[in-house]
């Protein structure tokens, strides 16, 4: 086994038992899904514009290199920079470029899980350059030099209370602090790190081809000063993000919403097609698009998993998993984690080392009822399980206890030995691993197998 499998054992182990952990994700979860309910009343035909969503991401996916190579050239017409990275280690090499020729060291920073996948952060420390996380949630998890637990709320895992301590230790606000307090003690604080800044990094909720623009959407109005301000704008971006056209946001925008934050749209939307112009007064005077693969390509070669390129990042099958709200983010110990996290890991890791990461589901199908772009996730599941399967990653001891477990589940007369003794020695013994932070029900007397034989008088 790999060292990761090992390392989500022990998280996982931990979590199941951490019920204040278990507690701030459920009630996450159910305010989400009040403001949900309520937000998707805005849609007469919800199930239309999810199909509608589905069709435009993937004739995208499929058509990408034709859509990225439009959308660079439309933005390079409005005076901006595409550079094309193929793994991390290219796209902080062209940041770290970009930075020491502008002599940027003072950079402001909003959400973007790109940047954690290629590991911005680590760069810029690194780097001696003065970072600060304007997004709130992102800006507690620096101050706590913690990692996110969830793709839209990183925070989820802290309580309230938590974080006015958290604050008291760093800024000595009142350790009582509401949350209102804390959110107008760092609207302040922010307002002199954006008129500041030398340089602003961004992500992208999507990139238009036929404009060439870059859509961001937020709550907090942040990454839009973040853009504003600096003079030089990074933008990181999946090459997945890539849209049709400019007309498609009006779907894009209320569903990413609708399905992310239970909003019928969000507060700030932002559509940038490059540096400023002369006659314009706000905006970078230098804009850049570091458009990354980072093994994007493996997971669009696969016919059936290159689905997994049509996610929006809104989180939805986070919100109604039954595994996420049992041991949260952190537990799984991966930049992307949840349904969509178990799902294109093992694709971007490898199955040598995330080869299990796939059988970390219930195979509920929750996740794709939940996801706006109709991504069979739970499907996907079985895709990658059956890819692992091919690695030959399995040891020897778990080949032949799958091999004696097949052929006892296809042999009636093998199923029946033992009889109830047998079953609880299985889930004693052999599954305790499983059983052992579960409640398990009463094993019956008789099998179904039993009464039925009673029932229809058979011997």
């Amino acid at each position: 086994m790999s060292e990761p499998y090992f390392l989500f054992k022990k998280n996982v182990q931990s979590a199941v038992k951490n019920r204040p952990l278990q507690d701030k994700v459920t009630a996450s979860n159910l305010k989400y899904a009040s403001a949900f309910k309520e937000a998707r009343k805005q849609y007469q035909l919800l199930e239309a514009a999810r199909q509608r969503a589905a069709v435009l991401k993937w004739k995208a996916v499929e058509n990408l290199d034709k859509y990225l190579i439009e959308f660079e050239a439309n933005f390079i017409k409005s005076g901006g920079k595409v550079i094309w990275a193929l793994d991390a280690s290219d796209a902080l090499q062209e940041i770290a470029g970009i930075l020491n020729r502008t002599k940027a060291r003072r950079i402001v920073k909003s959400k973007s899980m790109v940047a954690e996948e290629i590991g911005l952060n680590q760069l810029l420390q690194q780097m001696e350059v003065k970072t600060v996380e304007t997004d709130m949630g992102q800006f507690i998890i620096q101050l706590a030099h913690e990692k996110p637990s969830h793709l839209v709320a990183p925070a989820l895992h802290k309580s309230k209370e938590e974080i006015a301590v958290l604050f008291y230790e760093k800024f000595k606000t009142s350790p009582s602090s509401t949350p209102e307090d804390l959110v107008k003690f760092t609207r302040n604080l922010m307002r002199e790190k954006f008129i500041g800044a030398e340089a602003g990094i961004t992500g992208a909720n999507f990139i238009v081809a036929d404009t060439g623009s870059v859509s961001v959407t937020e709550n907090e109005g942040n990454a839009m000063l973040g853009m504003a301000f600096p003079k030089i704008h990074i933008v990181i971006a999946g090459i997945e993000k890539v849209i049709p056209s400019l007309t498609d946001l009006d779907l894009f925008m209320p569903l990413i919403s609708t399905y992310g934050t239970g909003q019928q749209l969000t507060v700030y939307n932002s559509i940038i097609s490059g540096p400023k112009q002369q006659d314009e007064k706000d905006g970078p005077e230098e804009m850049y698009v570091i458009l990354i693969d980072n093994d994007r390509t493996n997971v669009l070669s696969k016919p059936d998993q290159r689905q997994l390129l049509s996610c929006i990042k809104c989180s939805a099958c986070l919100n109604v998993c039954p595994v996420f709200n049992s041991i949260g983010g952190h537990a799984y110990g991966t930049v992307y984690n949840g349904p969509i996290g178990t799902a294109i890991t093992p694709l971007i890791k490898g199955y040598e080392s995330y080869g299990f990461f796939s059988g970390a589901t219930t195979l509920c199908g929750r996740c794709t009822e939940a996801c706006p772009v109709k991504i069979d996730l739970h499907k996907v599941f079985l895709y990658n399980r059956r890819d692992a399967a091919k690695t030959k990653r399995a040891s020897k001891s778990q080949k032949w206890f799958y091999m004696f477990w097949r052929k006892a589940m296809l042999n009636r007369k093998v199923m029946n030995l033992g009889g109830v003794k047998s079953k609880k020695y299985l889930f004693d013994q052999v599954f305790k691993s499983w059983t052992g932070s579960r409640i398990m029900p009463k094993i019956s007397a008789k099998s179904f197998n039993d009464h039925w034989r009673e029932k229809m008088n058979m011997r």
